[in-house]
């Protein structure tokens, strides 16, 4: 009996929106906002990039979080973290930070360069319910911990999380069982991964453009660099690049199926816990 892999098509296509964060950083976002509020169990992506100082340089100072996890991932310039508990972490071109904030981290992210270029991404990732008042925790990658793995026909892929053609991510641990993938297509070239069938994908293409859902009888949907593609229901993903190749991010993870109550820095499963984590933050009882 032979089985069909169905690959998944592009359900949506989401153009990222500039915005401001942190102390007036410019970002293009293309998770969280009213065009795409969240993607169970993603619930932000923000894009930051710029070789103007003016965009960046005033960074991410100390600010609260509780109830979810933050993944930055560098790809040029210099960043440091520092949190409430005494973690401190150098954000290099290639590095990756994955930190669970649980019940409550005080944290920034500040440049460590005054020019040149910024770029990097940041992803939101909900925690469910039962590890959301969890110990914080914070995994700081070097790039030299990130594998690289030959995809065929020129295909490049770093794998931050999941699995690729055997060889595994660094990222450990994290609830919601993710992959995490920056996929580098040259012209013309094409791309596949397997994907559990129960987790939510998007693509986010950020150099040049690709087809997403291309393969037999299926050209496939073009996605250009600056915008998000959620996936529909498969086991596969597949991509062919257009003439110039294609740079994306494949990320996945199992879905919470949980309520959202949800208001800036507090992600929580009612009103009634993120009054609670406003008042505790207020009165100095947030990190008890």
């Amino acid at each position: 009996m032979t089985t069909t892999v169905t690959t998944r098509p592009v359900t949506r296509v989401v153009t990222a929106q500039e915005a401001s964060e942190g102390a007036g950083v410019r970002i293009r976002r293309s998770i969280g906002t009213p065009e795409l509020d969240h993607l169970d169990p993603f619930l932000l992506l923000d894009e930051f990039k710029s070789d103007r100082p003016s965009d960046y340089v005033a960074g991410f100072p100390d600010h609260p979080h509780r109830g979810f996890e933050t993944v930055t991932y560098m790809l040029a310039g210099s960043m440091e973290h520092q949190d409430h508990k005494g973690n401190r972490g150098h954000l290099v071109a290639g590095s990756v930070q994955w930190m669970t904030a649980g019940r409550g981290i005080i944290h920034s992210e500040m440049p460590r360069q005054d020019h040149g270029l910024m770029w990097g991404f940041q992803l939101w990732v909900n925690l469910p319910a039962r590890d959301k008042m969890q110990a914080p925790r914070y995994q700081d990658i070097g790039p030299e911990r990130i594998p690289e793995v030959d995809g065929g026909g020129g295909v490049r892929v770093r794998v931050i999380a999941g699995e690729r053609d055997g060889v595994t991510g660094p990222v450990s641990g994290v609830a919601t069982n993710p992959l995490y993938l920056d996929v580098r297509i040259p012209a013309g070239g094409s791309f596949e991964q397997a994907l559990p069938a129960a987790h939510n994908a998007f693509t986010y293409v950020f150099e040049g453009e690709a087809a997403l859902g291309a393969g037999p009888g299926a050209d496939g949907r073009r996605v250009a660099a600056g915008q998000l593609a959620v996936l529909g229901e498969g086991e596969r993903f597949a991509a062919r690049a257009g003439s110039e190749g294609a740079r994306l991010l494949l990320v996945a993870a199992a879905t919470r199926r949980e309520p959202v109550a949800r208001y800036g820095p507090f992600v929580m499963n009612t009103q009634e816990e993120l009054q609670k984590a406003f008042r505790d933050f207020q009165r100095g009882t947030f990190l008890d």
